[in-house]
């Protein structure tokens, strides 16, 4: 009598080793890498497994924290306080959890630690070298980030493109985890194949050379990403799997998308999840992904009748002859989710804060609400506080964010209050109205030149103001009174000026549970007219959308 076949459907969790899928790079940089690493998570979630992300940085930089953002793109902060690449994001929002500081390191991180370990004779006194030391280092901070998330499957993006010599060390670590743990490491390298104008042929020669190059540090992808202009055709996908040694079904289409949330969908289509699960000889928990929510998120964004046109009035897009939105991609997410949420599409315009200066309040007309984001420093100020005055006095709806809650300050001091020189202190430190100051504390690090994640960040507490706007967006979500959410700044609302402007009509709508740090301000007898000093873009997310940004499109929809 012949044995049944087991079957790989399995209803209940095993206890499993845990799996490790690497993601990489080919050819160059601002593929999607980092997007296709939250979309392998997403699909893998989707079929009952437990999922975490982790990002490795090449950069000397301890963290995110002090670099460029028009350079960098937007810096990401954590609930735990950590400063990190975009990429902490995107997993974020779509693993619908939140990642800790635990999976961020970056080269500069590593070196930091070993060191401060090599000083403190934790070594016993051996020579410490790059090699074995560092990837030894690199493998403690995996399991540490995988204990940690209590993940099932740990996929881990790696920095830059294969053939730099700045992520060599972080590969060097993953060979080695595949060479203990064959059947359970994975590789994933996302390459991009162009299509040249004046040829007219999809060129595969370029991700020829970038696996060769990662064969040259002893790794063998097992799936390579195809991303192009349109989707590769069947004698593409042969001619890679020749030349770069894998299966054709391994060569995953990842053509430009409407969307980067149909990208989860669309690699199902390729059957990406069923393939992975396989080769990570993983049971099959769902024979159909549960992704319902996912989907009615994607068909929500897409089938709005009606549309808004919301301007972000910013100062770190600009960069030669071209625009990028890196900077502030939470803040653009955020909208899009709340338009979803409203069942409406959203027209984003870039809005320069010094073009403002230059050429007025013109630029912004046809506008139907304004946002202004993070920043730091006096470029542009004037021309969010005079974009600010145009939202007030004309009643289109304003949500200020951090610093633009900062400048919305500024511009009621100025405006309302009748206090003409009143500024940051950070902007004028000799402003005789200094209606933001340096909070306690800071003056002491700045002058030691103590920068690098000494302000104040992570996840702290709101106190919600009854019978406000910011305590009825929130009521819709949540019976809290207070709320937490996610902080980065060094500067805050000046108390000595508090009493004054309340009565002025200006209005304290959120502090910290103690009442002593002013959190949200809004005015009376406006559409929407909110100014936070946290970061809601932070914690937004497609299966959960946050109420203020939810409430800002409303009031622009409502308005228009």
């Amino acid at each position: 009598m012949k044995k049944a076949k087991t079957s790989r459907l399995s209803s209940k969790k095993e206890a499993l080793p845990p799996k490790f899928i690497f993601v990489v790079g080919g050819v160059m940089s601002g593929v999607g890498k980092g997007v296709s690493t939250a979309s392998i998570g997403q699909i893998l979630q989707a079929r009952g497994y437990k999922v975490s992300a982790i990002k490795m940085d090449p950069y000397i930089n301890v963290d995110a924290g002090t670099m460029n953002p028009i350079e960098h793109g937007e810096v990401f902060v954590t609930e735990d306080g950590d400063e990190t690449d975009q990429d902490l994001g995107n997993y974020e929002r779509f693993l619908n959890k939140n990642i800790y500081r635990e999976n961020y390191m970056t080269t500069g991180r590593i070196y930091q630690t070993v060191i401060n370990r090599e000083r403190n004779l934790e070594y016993k006194g051996k020579c410490v070298q790059v090699v074995p030391h560092i990837p030894m280092e690199i493998r403690r901070r995996i399991d540490a980030a995988l204990e940690k998330s209590g993940a099932e499957i740990m996929i881990i993006e790696i920095g830059g493109t294969v053939g730099e010599y700045e992520n060599l060390l972080f590969l060097e670590a993953a060979r080695v985890m595949k060479l203990y743990n064959p059947k359970d490491v994975l590789f994933v390298m996302v390459s991009y194949l162009p299509v040249p104008k004046k040829i007219g042929e999809m060129k595969t020669k370029p991700t020829q050379h970038a696996v060769r190059s990662l064969n040259s540090a002893g790794i063998q992808p097992d799936f390579l990403i195809a991303r192009s202009e349109q989707p590769i055709d069947n004698e593409r996908k042969e001619k890679l799997a020749i030349h770069c040694n894998v299966a054709i079904a391994d060569v995953i289409a990842a053509p430009d998308a409407d969307s980067i949330y149909d990208i989860p969908l669309n690699f199902e289509k390729e059957n990406l999840g069923s393939r992975i699960l396989e080769k990570l000889n993983l049971p099959v928990r769902n024979r159909e992904p549960k992704n319902e929510a996912w989907k009615k998120f994607v068909n929500a964004s897409k089938s709005g009748k009606r549309s808004v046109d919301i301007g972000i009035v910013g100062k770190y897009f600009a960069t030669g002859n071209f625009n990028l939105t890196d900077s502030y991609i939470s803040v653009i997410e955020s909208v899009k989710h709340a338009a979803a949420a409203n069942h409406c599409k959203v027209n984003l315009h870039w809005l320069s804060a010094e073009e403002v200066e230059k050429k007025g309040v013109s630029v912004l007309k046809g506008m139907d609400g304004l946002i202004i984001p993070q920043g730091w420093g006096g470029r542009g100020a004037e021309g969010k506080i005079a974009a600010i005055k145009y939202c007030r006095e004309k009643k289109i709806p304003y949500f200020g964010l951090c610093y633009g809650m900062q400048m919305a300050v500024i511009e009621f001091a100025r405006n309302v209050a009748g206090l003409k020189d009143a500024n940051s202190a950070e902007v004028n430190p000799k402003t005789s109205n200094p209606v933001i100051h340096i909070m306690p504390g800071q003056e002491k690090l700045i002058a030691e030149k103590g920068y690098g994640g000494t302000i104040r960040l992570g996840g702290w507490p709101c106190r919600l103001r009854e019978g406000t706007r910011l305590s009825s967006a929130y009521a819709k979500y949540t019976k809290d009174k207070i709320v937490s959410e996610r902080h980065r700044h060094r500067y805050e609302f000046n108390n000595d000026y508090r009493t004054r402007f309340e009565k002025l009509g200006l209005i304290v709508a959120g502090t910290s549970p103690d009442g002593q740090i002013v959190e949200a301000i809004e005015l009376k007898n406006h559409p929407f007219f909110v100014g936070v000093q946290f970061h809601p873009e932070y914690i937004s997310r497609p299966l959960s959308p946050h109420p203020l940004f939810v409430a800002f499109v409303g009031a622009c929809l409502k308005e228009k």
